[in-house]
C-alpha cells in the first residue's frame, strides 16, 4: 500500500469513527536501538514548543492502534507512538524477555534518544503498566499520565479471553477470515475499522498466510498475569503527576471498582468511563476517548516543552 492509499484509509477510518480532523496527515516513521533491539515508532509531528505525548499500546497490538487518536491530537502537540519490543515493526527478544521492567527500560532509552525532557505518557493495558513503572521511576520527566483500562487490579477472566483470542489468531488463510474472527471476538467494532487495524497487526507471508506481527511465544502458556500486576500497588503512591484512569464501559478486564480504587490511591488521580468501548478503548471508541483525554492533556500540559 502506498502513502496515498494509506492516507485515504486513514481519512475513511476517521470518518467512520466520528473523529473530526480537518486535514488528516500520515505520521513519519523512525527507529532507535535500545538494549540491542531496533524499535520502531510513529511520529505525529505537532506544533513546536509544546509538551509532547508518548503512547504505548497493549499486548498483541502496535503503535498503529493510536492512529485515530494521534491524528486528532497532533494539532495540539507532537504525538509519538512506540512499537514496543516484540510488536509491530520492532525487533523481537531472542531471550523472550518481555518483562514489564525490561519494557520500561526500553522506554527510558527511547525518550533519551529522542531528547524528550518532559512529556505526557499514555499507556493502554500492557503499555499502561509499562507507563506506570516509568512514571514511578522518573517523576521529573512525566508531566501527565493516562492509564487506559489497566491497573494493578484487573479481572483475570477478561485477560484469559484476550489471551485465547491471540492464540487462536496466530495465522489465518485470509484477511477476511481474520476480520470474521475479530468480529466474533468484538462484535461491536465496525468491520471497516477492524480491517484497517488488522492490516497493521498482521503481515502476509510468502505462502499467502496472514501472521501476527507480534511475538506470540509468550502467549502460548497461560499464566497468572493478574497476580503479577498486584505487586505494582507499591509503585502507585510514587506517581507524582496528574493521572487520568480510563475505563471502557464494556471492558471485562477492568471494572468500575478497579478504576475507582486506582484513582483514589493515586496522589493526583481521577477516573473516567468511556461508553461504547471495551478493553481496547482507543480502537472501540476513539472519539469517546478523545473527549476525556484531550481536555486532560490540555489542562496539565500548558506552556512550552524544554525537549522534544
Amino acid at each position: 500500500m502506498n502513502r496515498a492509499e494509506e492516507l485515504e484509509q486513514l481519512a475513511l477510518a476517521l470518518r467512520v469513527a466520528g473523529v473530526s480532523v480537518a486535514a488528516p496527515a500520515l505520521p513519519d516513521s523512525g527507529h532507535v536501538t535500545v538494549q540491542g533491539l531496533r524499535l520502531h515508532y510513529l511520529d505525529w509531528n505537532g506544533p513546536p514548543g509544546r509538551v509532547p505525548a508518548v503512547f504505548l499500546h497493549g499486548g498483541g497490538l502496535s503503535a498503529h492502534t493510536w492512529d485515530l487518536v494521534c491524528a486528532a491530537l497532533r494539532r495540539d502537540r507532537r504525538c509519538l507512538a512506540l512499537d514496543q519490543r516484540g510488536h509491530g515493526d520492532s525487533d523481537w527478544s531472542s531471550e523472550l524477555d518481555y518483562a514489564f521492567e525490561t519494557q520500561a527500560r526500553d522506554l527510558e532509552g527511547f525518550v533519551e534518544q529522542l531528547g524528550l525532557a518532559r512529556f505526557a505518557l499514555v499507556g493502554m493495558s500492557m503499555g499502561g503498566i509499562n507507563a506506570l513503572l516509568y512514571a514511578a521511576a522518573h517523576p521529573e520527566r512525566v508531566a501527565a499520565l493516562a492509564l487506559i483500562d489497566v491497573g494493578p487490579d484487573v479481572q483475570p477472566a477478561g485477560g484469559r479471553r484476550i489471551a485465547a483470542f491471540v492464540r487462536q489468531t496466530v495465522e489465518a488463510d485470509s484477511l477476511d477470515e481474520l476480520v470474521a474472527q475479530a468480529r466474533a471476538f468484538n462484535p461491536n467494532r465496525d468491520p471497516r475499522l477492524l480491517r484497517r487495524s488488522l492490516q497493521h497487526a498482521f503481515r502476509r507471508r510468502a505462502d499467502g498466510k496472514w501472521v501476527r506481527k507480534n511475538d506470540t511465544r509468550p502467549w502460548r502458556q497461560p499464566g497468572d498475569s493478574a497476580g503479577r500486576l498486584r505487586r505494582y500497588w507499591d509503585l502507585v503512591p510514587r506517581i507524582a503527576c496528574p493521572t487520568l484512569v480510563v475505563r471502557g464501559a464494556r471492558s471485562d478486564v477492568f471494572h468500575d471498582a478497579d478504576a475507582e480504587k486506582l484513582a483514589q490511591a493515586l496522589p493526583h488521580g481521577r477516573w473516567a468511563r468511556v461508553e461504547d468501548a471495551g478493553h481496547s478503548v482507543q480502537g472501540d471508541n476513539p472519539a469517546g476517548l478523545l473527549e476525556v483525554l484531550r481536555p486532560f492533556l490540555q489542562e496539565h500540559l500548558g506552556g512550552r516543552a524544554s525537549g522534544g
